[in-house]
């Protein structure tokens, strides 16, 4: 990988696109365990220098010069004043909303233009998505001049409340009396708070796109809380998220997504390193103990027990050992650039880390069982338990951001395939401020089959995990002629559409289908949709979905996680077994299941 040079798979460019798919797979999921996507170091050197300048010295200039706690680079100064921790958050959640902090650029699927968010929230006739159809006034899937109004109003709001200076109040003056600084006022935390939740309820990606699942407590908190009570409550906040997402990574597929995160990371120049991932590459590239250790013991291990050290410790360098462990478990996801880059999310939490824990030690009286009421603190808890116990349950009523499913691998996912010529239909739908990822690649000068095996390679990227292999299983069985049409990564692809994208098969589910259907009108057979849900906690099976756009769910069933985690990611030995339990019976040969031959891996 150079500077500005891609490592792109090393293929015909004439011929590969004529390959099997299975061959098509199979080569680019080798060529990733080696490179990632390949992407040339000056992309990487772009999201550093986004992150260090607008993110970093920006937050941190804005925060200081308008609460008085600077100047910015005296660090001492500022790094545990209560408002500085505020208004990082706030900057956090405005640069999220806009669309410029997690899920931007080519990393993301985003490539001309690298940004979403606000060119798609800010436009009337987009497409929208509502959450939960029986919430009223949220019927239709078109942005309005209202949601647009909505929205806007609440960039200025987080802005204002950004840029006011600060309050103090007798509970921060009781415990912290030599304070200046203040706190963000309450009052100006209300308007956002509102508007977080409206836009929520009528789009749910602008919520998930702000991070409403982890920000929008911070802000309740700001707003309602006593000084004290408001430290403990973001300690709780930040130990269910950790827990949270280490607990979701009990089962079968988080030792699936270690290997092709440390295949992708630039930070990672050792080829033996990321083989030793795999257990005997190229024969065999399902994970390694090497994989499984770093997905188990570096992983979840420390991200259910280190929290909850720190939570509860009253020593001062068991909770020191504690901060330094989060701080590098955050510093190195942030060095992997996973897909949906959110980077600006890592260092935030690396900086609360070192912000709560060492700056409000609990042997300070910021403890746990220092909040007013013991009443408050097991409300609070469960408030925030609540929708990770839901959706780790129901994983179909909850989206896996608030279920705090990160990096788990346990994903709603989906392959998205098209007949020859039919996803350039895609482009002729109105209002939308960008075109299709393959596009936007040729607009930017690629040759056009060099553009189309870049967006492939992220279909090589999805059959390295467990949901890739029982998807591609659904579209070997219902695509005869599957070799010639064009299958797309449907997380990849749906951000062209609604503006965002972050692992989130809710995002790409029947609800954009029938959208975009709405306004394209594919013909049946034209798009099919293969979609799966994420496994619940106490079932070890994950429910499936066959769409053709035109016709709506055609079939449904489960297949095993073992199945999915055992199988090679090109399917050497066939699609998966797959358990049918409803089928249309109108659809016809749309649907028949075909054999394919095997395409057994090379010596």
């Amino acid at each position: 990988m150079g500077f500005k040079t891609a490592d792109f798979p090393p293929v015909d460019t004439a011929t590969f696109l004529d390959l099997p798919l299975r061959e098509r797979v199979r080569t680019l999921a080798l060529h990733w365990v080696e490179y990632g996507f390949g992407s040339p170091k000056m992309i990487h050197t772009v999201y550093v220098l986004k992150l260090l300048v607008l993110y970093i010295f920006g937050g941190v200039l804005i925060a200081t010069a308008t609460s008085g706690a600077g100047p910015f680079w005296a660090v001492g100064a500022w790094w545990n004043e209560p408002i500085v921790y505020q208004k990082l958050v706030l900057w956090t959640v405005l640069l999220e909303a806009i669309g410029v902090a997690g899920s931007w650029g080519p990393l993301a699927g985003k490539f001309k233009p690298m940004t979403g968010g606000l060119l798609f929230f800010a436009r009337p006739g987009t497409i929208r998505l509502r959450p939960w159809r029986r919430v009223p006034f949220t019927d239709g899937d078109s942005r309005t001049v209202l949601d647009v109004l909505l929205y806007v109003g609440f960039l200025a709001t987080l802005t204002i409340a950004l840029l006011a200076p600060g309050r103090t109040t007798a509970a921060l003056l009781e415990r912290l009396p030599d304070n200046t600084s203040g706190l963000v006022r309450p009052a100006l935390l209300i308007a956002p708070i509102v508007l977080y939740i409206l836009c929520g309820l009528r789009d749910k990606t602008i919520f998930l796109a702000a991070r409403g699942e982890q920000y929008l407590p911070a802000l309740v908190f700001f707003a309602v809380l006593p000084f004290t009570d408001m430290i403990v409550a973001a300690k709780l906040l930040i130990v269910i998220v950790w827990v949270g997402a280490g607990v979701s990574k009990f089962g079968k597929h988080f030792t699936n997504v270690v290997p092709p995160m440390v295949s992708n990371s630039p930070s990672m120049p050792f080829t033996s390193i990321k083989r030793a991932h795999y257990l005997d590459f190229p024969r065999d590239i399902r994970p390694s103990g090497v994989a499984s250790f770093m997905a188990h013991v570096g992983g979840t291990t420390v991200e259910v027990i280190t929290p909850l050290v720190l939570l509860f410790s009253t020593n001062y360098w068991l909770t020191l050992a504690g901060v330094v462990m989060m701080v590098v478990f955050h510093l190195f996801i942030t060095s992997t650039f996973p897909l949906a880059v959110p980077l600006e999310w890592n260092i935030l939490f690396a900086y609360l880390t070192v912000f709560l824990f060492l700056g409000f030690p609990n042997a300070d009286g910021y403890g746990v069982f220092d909040m007013s009421s013991p009443w408050l603190t097991l409300a609070i808890t469960a408030a925030l338990a609540f929708f990770p116990v839901l959706g780790n349950l129901r994983p179909d009523l909850v989206s896996f951001l608030p279920s705090m499913r990160q990096y788990a691998g346990n994903w709603a996912s989906a392959l998205w395939a098209f007949a020859p010529g039919a996803e350039a239909k895609l482009n002729t739908i109105e209002h939308r401020p960008t075109v299709n990822q393959l596009d936007q690649l040729i607009g930017m000068g690629y040759e056009p089959a060099v553009a189309e095996i870049t967006m492939q390679q992220t279909i090589g990227w999805r059959s390295m995990h467990s949901q890739g292999r029982g998807l591609f299983s659904l579209l070997y069985k219902h695509i005869p002629e599957l070799d010639r049409w064009t299958v797309r990564e449907a997380e990849f692809a749906c951000n062209s559409l609604i503006g965002f994208n972050f692992g989130d098969g809710h995002l790409h589910g029947p609800d954009l289908i029938a959208a975009v259907q709405a306004r394209v009108g594919f013909a049946p057979g034209e798009w099919i949709v293969v979609w799966v849900e994420s496994q619940p906690i106490h079932k070890g099976t994950q429910e499936y979905m066959v769409i053709d756009a035109a016709l709506g769910v055609i079939e449904r069933g489960t297949w095993k996680v073992a199945d999915a985690v055992e199988a090679q990611p090109w399917l050497p030995d066939g699609p998966i077994p797959l358990r049918v339990t409803w089928r249309r019976e109108d659809v016809g040969a749309a649907v028949a299941p075909v054999t394919r031959p095997a395409v057994q891996p090379a010596e």
